[in-house]
């Protein structure tokens, strides 16, 4: 070791920093979504059912960056609850539509309200400078780890 050169780094290193503010956020995202009577999962489903920006059950997993028996579980369990409502396409019975009832278009308002609470929260303690900054430096630690992993 060369003399003066201290082996420890200055601050404790990004991969440790990320994964506690990630785990702090959800786990106060998550408390947010149970109080208002959902989950972090439910309101992931029925954001992407309500955005109708996918053609299939496949893409819409895709999007959620879960499997399709996974997305079959969450899809299952919101329409128990009268949450969505399925129906298979009558000229190709292999396409699956979704779409949220009223009972899942409340719940999605609600839900919608506490997610904005929780933004505003993040962004409360940074400049809209800072959270451009730390947007564009998020994407480029995502960029470096895809570029590490190919």
């Amino acid at each position: 070791m060369l003399r003066g050169v201290s082996s420890r780094p200055s601050s404790p290193p990004l991969g440790l920093q990320l994964t506690r503010t990630s785990r702090a956020i959800t786990q106060a995202f998550e408390r947010a979504m149970a109080q208002a009577g959902g989950s972090v999962p439910t309101w992931q489903v029925l954001l992407l059912v309500r955005s109708a920006n996918w053609d299939t059950q496949s893409e819409m997993a895709e999007q959620l960056g879960i499997t399709g028996a996974t997305l079959t579980h969450h899809l299952n369990a919101l329409e128990r609850k009268g949450l969505v409502r399925r129906w298979r396409e009558d000229n190709n019975r292999r396409v699956q539509r979704v779409e949220l009832t009223d009972a899942g278009v409340e719940l999605f308002d609600r839900l919608r309200s506490v997610a904005v609470r929780h933004d505003k929260l993040l962004r409360s303690q940074l400049s809209d400078d800072e959270v451009e900054q730390l947007g564009a430096l998020l994407a480029r630690l995502e960029a470096g780890i895809q570029a590490g992993a190919s």
